[in-house]
C-alpha cells in the first residue's frame, strides 16, 4: 500500500493536486461542549465576565478555518468561499452543539477546515467560561458530510 503523503524514500510530502480539476466542495462538521446548567444559563444571558461567548466563538471558528493550512502541516492553503459556524443550545443535555460549514471551489476538500472551525469554536467557549466552570467537556467533534471531489458525496449523519 502506498501512502499519499509519503514519497518513495519514506519522506513526508504534500500531495500535488495541480492536475486535479476545480470542483465545488462543501464540508460540514459538528461537535459539542457539555457544561453545568448554570454555566449554560450564564452563556445564554451573556453573564460571563469575558463577554459574548457565542459571538466570540463564531468569529474564532471562522478565523480558524481560514488558518487551517498554517496549523495542519500537510493541508493545502485554500480559497474559502463561505464559512459558517452555528450554535444550538440543548438545555436538556446542558450543552452547546456546534456546526461548521465550509465551502470552496478548488482541487481539494475542506473537511479539515470545517473540523478546525468546530474545534476552535469549542475551545473558545471553554476559554471564555472556564472562570466559572473547569469541568466542561468538549466532545463528539466529527465530519458529518462532504460534497464534491473525486470521492464524491459522503453523508455520515
Amino acid at each position: 500500500m502506498s501512502l499519499s503523503h509519503v514519497d518513495s524514500e519514506g519522506h513526508i510530502r504534500m500531495v500535488d493536486v495541480g492536475n486535479k480539476p476545480d470542483t465545488e466542495r462543501v464540508a460540514v462538521a459538528r461537535g459539542a461542549v457539555y457544561m453545568q446548567p448554570e454555566t449554560l444559563r450564564l452563556i445564554i444571558e451573556n453573564g460571563l465576565p469575558k463577554g459574548d461567548v457565542l459571538t466570540t466563538a463564531r468569529l474564532a471558528g471562522v478565523m480558524a478555518a481560514k488558518q487551517t493550512s498554517n496549523l495542519i502541516p500537510l493541508c493545502h492553503p485554500l480559497l474559502l468561499t463561505q464559512i459558517s459556524v452555528d450554535f444550538e443550545i440543548d438545555e436538556e443535555a446542558s450543552c452547546i452543539l456546534i456546526t461548521a460549514m465550509v465551502r470552496t471551489r478548488g482541487k481539494t476538500g475542506v473537511e479539515m477546515e470545517a473540523l478546525t472551525a468546530v474545534s476552535v469554536a469549542a475551545l473558545t467557549i471553554y476559554d471564555m467560561a472556564k472562570a466559572v466552570e473547569k469541568t466542561m467537556r468538549i466532545t463528539d467533534i466529527r465530519l458529518v458530510s462532504k460534497q464534491g471531489g473525486k470521492s464524491g458525496d459522503v453523508f455520515l449523519e
